[in-house]
């Protein structure tokens, strides 16, 4: 095999290829990036059984041929070559990188060896690129991190005939987003698919400014994949299996007792005034008609409190809050003003959860339907 390529595309379509695989892998094989070169270009691609990469770049291929090389090595190499066309060649299980007057020599890995990747055909629909990867980034913060319980470890996408709801739980939060869906010709009313939040944020960063993203669900061997095409890369992945909870029933349909604040002075006065907390406390939030107070109570060295304007219809409320669950729903609110809402349960000495919506002035709701929700159990007088 030998090619030349443009340094800066073939470092972009390494680095796409490795940057989903795990950091450690149990099959040393899987850490490889599969290199084929014909007579249309490159093709570069990986794969762990869960989660494949796959992308296509122009070069000048003087001999095609098929080879796998350590993935993370090579896009570390590629990433620091001088700025020139590199020159990739193999001989007899060595492959050398030439580019200016640098050059690395590597050991090729057994390609007889390595998996073939998943095929998806079908089409399920067309995403707005720049709309999905807000979604994703507005509702991924709500996954859990917790291997314990995987299925809320993801992002659930449930698809209707003409928009995707893009929803996360990690039990003491619940984030959703619902943007546009083309179904095109697919004939699909409904469908659902729980995508790992990792690999879904790595696939709004990737596919964020590619114009259009197209969709396709598909069961394979028993194994139900997820697959995003765009700009000559393809990402799938496995989902996964389980039942997620039904926890969009738990928004309310409306809210009477409700705060309107300018969203950058309520993150700025969170951040300061939860400075002399210690870990896992809450703030102390006390909302009335003249503003909302944030209060801290850190230990007997240090405390601290501030007041900010606040638009208040309804009665007089008092929550405590998780500082942290607060500024990620706030930093995904993308509105200058945001909405608190504060719902009721059973119990009149027991506040219920607390809806974060946009605002897009201190009188018109914003429309971009996202919505977050911290849960009652995080909610302390």
């Amino acid at each position: 095999m030998k090619f030349q390529v443009n340094r800066d595309v073939f470092s972009e379509a390494v680095s796409f290829a490795v940057k989903l695989l795990p950091q450690r892998t149990t099959l040393p094989i899987l850490s490889g990036v599969l290199i084929e070169a014909s007579g249309d270009g490159l093709v570069l691609s990986s794969f762990d059984y869960e989660v494949s990469a796959r992308t296509e770049i122009a070069a000048t291929v003087e001999e095609p041929g098929r080879v796998l090389v350590s993935g993370r090595l090579l896009a570390d190499i590629a990433s620091r070559l001088p700025n020139a066309p590199v020159t990739f060649s193999t001989d007899e299980g060595r492959i050398t990188v030439a580019c200016g007057a640098g050059q690395f020599t590597l050991l090729s890995m057994p390609v007889e060896e390595y998996p073939t990747l998943p095929q998806v055909s079908e089409q399920t629909g067309l995403l707005q690129a720049e709309d999905f990867a807000a979604a994703i980034s507005q509702v991924a913060v709500a996954a859990s991190r917790d291997d314990v319980t995987p299925v809320i470890t993801g992002v659930q996408l449930e698809v209707s005939e003409n928009s995707i709801s893009l929803v996360a739980t990690d039990r003491y939060r619940v984030a959703v987003r619902e943007i546009a869906w083309d179904s095109g010709n697919s004939g699909v009313e409904s469908a659902t698919a729980l995508v790992p939040s990792r690999t879904l944020i790595e696939i709004g960063k990737t596919f964020g400014h590619s114009g259009t993203v197209s969709v396709a669900i598909t069961s394979s061997d028993d194994r139900e994949l997820i697959a995003f095409k765009a700009d000559k890369k393809t990402v799938t992945s496995l989902l996964i299996k389980g039942n997620f909870p039904p926890v969009k029933r738990l928004f309310p349909d409306v809210v009477d007792n409700y705060a309107v604040l300018n969203t950058a002075e309520l993150i700025e006065a969170v951040r300061r005034v939860s400075l002399v907390l210690e870990r896992e406390a809450a703030l102390r939030f006390t909302f009335t008609n003249e503003g909302v107070t944030l209060e801290a109570i850190g230990s007997e060295q240090a405390q601290a409190s501030e007041s900010i304007d606040a638009f208040l219809t309804g009665t007089d409320t008092v929550v405590s809050l998780k500082p942290q669950f607060l500024l990620d729903g706030l930093a995904s609110v993308h509105s200058e003003f945001v909405r608190i809402s504060f719902t009721k349960t059973e119990n009149p000495n027991k506040p219920g959860p607390v809806l974060i919506t946009s605002q897009s002035s201190k009188d018109q709701p914003g429309a971009d339907n996202y919505k977050y929700l911290l849960q009652p159990n995080l909610l302390l007088r």
